[in-house]
């Protein structure tokens, strides 16, 4: 069975329509539901059960789409790479990144490739996990940067650990908890806690820090995932801001954010890494990409 039709069958299990499936592989309707029931003449297998409203796999349906998927998959790769390959292209660049890597690290790695390879076109995403997740299964995206808590469990993934952005709390210059040497957790509370979206497991750990029953989850006072909001509002209000410390180094050298030191907090970081489609290799700019962020993890200052 040619790719082509093994492809069909791949997009009619996404879409589960006869016609958007169709539209999707550029066919009309009835030429697109002859190439699915000769696939299936040709496995002596119905692979689908065509309802009223959708059309699902049947049990011999998802045996057989999972593995044109990898099919289908591999044989787009090896297109890309004999391209890659054959032209010597460094390769223009998508990623996507969470909001850490956005505020930190990304920027030093844009201005490198802008220095180093002028020609090249980058499109940077910044978005949630779950959001750039999906697109890079949509192959959308090369690779994309994130907290590896925050990345699903999946054995279509590989991920490559970058390194730990150590994170504090900070408050604007002139708050009311600034000049003390140290703080309580639960002095924090009282402001509101101001944070990116993070996994309920870290939640979970600062509630007791916080003075929280041990098993319930802090809450914040805002959650966003754009840093240079949340940093605007913490040194414009008295809401206490959770962020890497590599996101907030300019702020706290020109003393319009302070560090506090609260007492009994476990070290709080980022765990960042790199996540890209199993068995599909980075363009010779991708790689740049990630070997760059590697040595910049490896070079970075502890800033406390």
């Amino acid at each position: 069975m040619d790719l082509k039709r093994l492809n069909h069958l791949v997009v009619l299990a996404d879409t589960r329509n006869f016609g958007r499936a169709a539209e999707k592989c550029h066919l009309s309707q009835p030429a697109f539901s002859r190439s699915i029931q000769a696939a299936e003449e040709a496995l002596g297998l119905q692979l689908f059960d065509r309802g009223p409203l959708e059309v699902r796999c049947t049990d011999a349906g998802a045996f057989v789409v999972e593995r044109a998927r990898k099919l289908v998959f591999d044989s787009r790769c090896l297109d890309r790479d004999v391209s890659l390959y054959r032209e010597r292209l460094v390769g223009d660049m998508a990623l996507g990144v969470g909001p850490y890597p956005a505020a930190t690290m990304i920027p030093a790695l844009i201005t490198e490739i802008r220095t180093r390879y002028a020609g090249v076109n980058v499109r940077v995403e910044v978005n949630n996990a779950s959001y750039l997740a999906e697109h890079l299964r949509a192959e959308e995206l090369d690779f994309y940067v994130a907290d590896l808590r925050n990345v699903p469990a999946t054995s279509d993934f590989e991920v490559t650990r970058i390194g730990k952005l150590s994170a504090s709390f900070y408050v604007r210059s002139g708050h009311a908890l600034a000049g003390k040497p140290s703080v309580k957790g639960s002095e924090l509370l009282p402001f509101g806690l101001a944070s990116v979206h993070v996994h309920e497991a870290v939640l979970r750990q600062l509630a007791p820090v916080l003075g929280l029953s041990a098993g319930t989850l802090a809450s914040l006072a805002v959650a966003c995932d754009d840093m240079n909001l949340l940093k605007t509002v913490a040194m414009n209000s008295d809401t206490v801001l959770a962020c890497a410390d590599a996101a907030a180094a300019q702020e706290l050298a020109s003393n319009r954010l302070v560090r506090l030191t609260v007492e009994g907090l476990p070290p709080m970081f980022a765990d960042m890494g790199v996540v890209s489609l199993k068995g599909r290799s980075f363009s010779l700019m991708a790689q740049f990409a990630v070997d760059y962020l590697r040595q910049w993890s490896t070079q970075q200052v502890d800033l406390r």
